[in-house]
């Protein structure tokens, strides 16, 4: 069901964002990830 899929997808992009952002600066810097990338990462995983 697509309502269902959605819901999965926000949810995981949800705690994604979540999870970058208590990360610090340089914990962001070691793995590559500006502050600024964390929502359109949290969206796209797979762009990295």
């Amino acid at each position: 069901m697509n309502i269902l899929k959605n819901v999965r997808n926000w949810n995981k992009a949800r705690q994604t964002r979540s999870a970058l952002k208590s990360l610090s600066p340089r914990q962001l810097d070691d793995i590559g990830i500006a502050r600024h990338q964390i929502s359109s990462i949290a969206r796209n995983p797979h762009q990295m």
